[in-house]
Formats: structure tokens, C-alpha cells, sequence
């Protein structure tokens, strides 16, 4: 598995004093800082002014997730609080299904003040457009960590509607606040449209309509994948090495109309945030999935987190790309549905992304190590400028535009 099993976590640390990490966003999402990197050379600039640093005909890929009110709240007979947090639904492929339900569905969740229910229905009653909704929760496993939870509720509404009307915008818990009314709004997307994540893809939140447009102008063309953000994103690595390290996995959704225009741009884009970046990169290892085994199926499907390192990779990038093409016409299937684990640090080779914006993120995470990979190890360069110069950290903080 190459050297990275041996990488310490210890050497991606940085002090990052709590004044630093934006507790809330700008008033204005586009007036936000922009770090440029253009290889090796460091800048800054208004993120505003982001199209003005992007070859024209380039192909820029967002993630069109949108943040679900994950966060539930139930009350005891006793008093007790219970938080359930919606993770992802039992099965990942029904997403868009699973928010159409009327009646039940099962999702793995996080369940807080856990001891304090160990059995039973938690029930409370809401009103949506007028109707009373009695909305029931049990625990139908009991794991270490991640539960699984059967929600059952009357009246004819979606459960898309019943966590709009009951639920919580989970914001990061490095924000040390609670979820305001105004995160309704700021933490989303300009563009978002899939509902699913627990986390909002952050480098999109820079954008706005007139930057858009703005792109569309200056002649980049925009695509979007869909990822949606688990609650391990942001964590920080506890393990010393990397090899200790599990990642999360996560549900993609990508488009063969998107894989026509990565072929045709020669297998290279321009990936807002870190989650577009790990789609992309992941299509390259499901395209020599299916090269190697045409006759495989959708459910099996993934990126393992070490795919990346344990074997020897000859296809290029176009080729990868055009051989799931091919796949999704032998299944009759317009797009790619799988889920990803992949694990990008120093050592990986970059196939299909070759800039990325993206946001400063904390110390010892994943998220840190995909960047340094990117600037083959020169990830403390533009910290340090960033931190010397006012730049704001995290989900709400400022941004970056790195290029190879």
C-alpha cells in the first residue's frame, strides 16, 4: 500500500486559535477572502473575482447536495432527552425514494443521551399545513455507534415534509452555538437541489448567483455530481497513522451526460470543494471496475479507501471514463449510482481534477490531506499565508483556489 499507511497525522497539524474558526458567514456570501495558488505562487483576492483565474472552456463541477434538518429532538415520559440525527437511509440508493414516503422508512442514525432509551416507541405530535402528525422513532438495532431507526408517522405527509416541519439544521459542532434561523439559508448553496446531506459541501457556499453567471460569461462551462456529506466528513483523524483510519463512505450520483463532457475535456475539471473532488477522482477507479468485469453490478459497485494504492492503475483518465460510459449503455442506466470510501493523502496520483476551491480546513483531518496531496506536500504555504493574513477558518471562513 505505497508509504501512506505509515504517514503520522501528527505532521498535518496546525495551531488554529478558536477566534479564527467564522462563526457565521459574511453578510454578503461573495465579498469572502480567495487565497489563489498557482503553482507554488501564493495571492489573494476577492472571492467575487474568482472567474477572472478560470481558463475559459474549463469544466467546473459542484455538488448539488442539499442539507437535510437531520437533527430530531424527542422527549421521555421520564423527562429525558433523546437526539436522533439522521445519517444516511438503511438502504443509500433510495434517497429520493425515502423522502416520498408517507407512512415509514429506516434510517441509520446517531442517537444522543443513547443509555437513557434502550426500548420502545418515542412519539410527539406536530401540525404540517394544518394537520396533526404523530411521529413515532424505535431503535431497530442497538450498535455501538451508529443505530439503525424506524420512523412511522399518520396523516399523508412526506418525510421530506415531516423533517422540514420537526427537524434541525445540523451545523458543525466547532461552531460551539445552536442551529439560528438565518442557517436555514446560509448554509446551503446557492445551487443546491438533492436533499441528503448532513454537512454542506462549505466551498460552494462563496458562490453566488452574479459569480455564476459571471463563470457562464467568461465561457467556463458548469456540470454538477451529487454526494451527499456524511457526518465523519469534517472529523479529525484520532489514529496515529493513517493505515489506523477508517473512512466514512458516502452515496454518489453522477450523470453519463457529465462522463460524456469529461471526455471531451480530456478527463481534467475544476472541482468546487473537496467533495466534488472525491466523486471525480472516485469515477476513475469505478471505470476500472467495470473494464475489468463489464458484467458487474450497480450494487457492487464502490471505492474501497485503499483502491487507490494496493494495486498498480493503467488506464488513463479518458479511458476509465469511457469504459463506464460504455457500462451504463450495457445496463440501459443514464447514470452511476455508488458509494465511496476513497482515501486521497500525499502519495495519491490526481487523475480527473486539476484545480480545486475549497476552504481551510481543521487540523488532522482527511480534508487536509487531500489538499496536501494535491500540492504534492506544500499544504503549510498557504496555511501560514492564511493564517498571517486575517484568511477565516472552516465551514464559514474563506476560501482557497488551488491549481496544479
Amino acid at each position: 500500500m505505497k508509504n501512506i499507511a505509515n504517514i503520522a497525522i501528527a505532521e498535518y497539524d496546525y495551531p488554529l486559535p478558536d477566534e479564527r474558526i467564522a462563526k457565521y458567514p459574511l453578510s454578503q456570501r461573495d465579498t469572502s477572502k480567495l487565497l489563489v495558488y498557482n503553482k507554488g505562487v501564493v495571492s489573494e483576492d476577492v472571492f467575487s473575482n474568482l472567474p477572472s483565474y478560470i481558463p475559459q472552456g474549463a469544466l467546473m463541477v459542484f455538488n448539488n447536495t442539499k442539507v437535510i434538518q437531520a437533527r430530531l429532538h424527542f422527549r421521555k415520559e421520564t423527562g429525558a432527552q433523546i437526539e436522533v440525527f439522521c445519517l444516511e437511509p438503511e438502504l443509500p440508493n433510495d434517497y429520493l425514494l425515502i423522502f416520498q414516503e408517507t407512512k415509514s422508512c429506516v434510517w441509520r442514525c446517531l442517537v444522543g443521551n443513547s443509555n437513557r432509551w434502550k426500548s420502545g416507541l418515542l412519539s410527539q405530535k406536530i401540525v404540517i399545513d394544518g394537520k396533526e402528525v404523530t411521529l413515532s422513532v424505535e431503535r431497530v438495532s442497538d450498535a455501538a455507534s451508529v443505530n439503525s431507526v424506524r420512523f412511522t408517522w399518520d396523516g399523508g405527509v412526506t418525510f421530506a415534509e415531516l423533517l422540514d416541519a420537526v427537524g434541525e439544521l445540523p451545523i458543525p459542532p466547532y461552531l460551539n452555538r445552536k442551529t439560528e434561523e438565518g442557517d436555514k439559508t446560509t448554509y446551503q448553496t446557492v445551487y443546491s437541489k438533492v436533499k441528503g446531506s448532513v454537512a454542506a459541501p462549505t466551498a460552494g457556499l462563496h458562490f453566488t448567483p452574479q459569480v455564476l453567471e459571471k463563470l457562464t460569461a467568461c465561457g467556463v462551462r458548469r456540470e454538477e455530481v451529487t454526494l451527499h456529506v456524511g457526518a465523519g466528513t469534517f472529523k479529525p483523524v484520532k489514529s496515529e497513522l493513517i493505515a489506523d483510519h477508517e473512512m466514512h463512505e458516502e452515496y454518489i450520483e453522477v450523470s453519463k451526460e457529465l462522463l460524456e463532457k469529461l471526455i471531451t475535456h480530456d478527463g481534467a475539471v475544476v472541482a468546487v470543494g473537496t467533495t466534488s473532488v472525491r466523486t471525480l477522482e472516485s469515477l476513475y477507479f469505478l471505470g476500472e471496475k467495470v473494464a475489468e468485469n463489464p458484467a458487474i453490478d450497480e450494487e457492487e459497485l464502490h471505492v474501497n479507501q485503499w483502491i487507490p494504492y494496493n494495486r498498480e492503475h493503467h488506464l488513463t483518465a479518458v479511458e476509465a471514463l469511457t469504459a463506464l460510459v460504455k457500462w451504463l449503455n450495457i445496463k440501459g442506466l443514464d447514470r452511476v449510482h455508488s458509494h465511496t470510501q476513497i482515501m486521497i493523502a500525499p502519495g495519491y496520483e490526481y487523475r480527473i481534477v486539476k484545480a480545486i476551491v475549497t476552504n481551510f480546513h481543521q487540523p488532522k483531518s482527511t480534508l487536509l490531506l487531500l489538499v496536501s496531496a494535491f500540492l504534492k506536500g506544500d499544504w503549510r504555504k498557504i496555511y501560514d499565508y492564511a493564517l498571517e493574513n486575517d484568511f477565516r477558518f472552516l465551514s464559514y471562513g474563506d476560501s482557497s483556489l488551488l491549481i496544479s
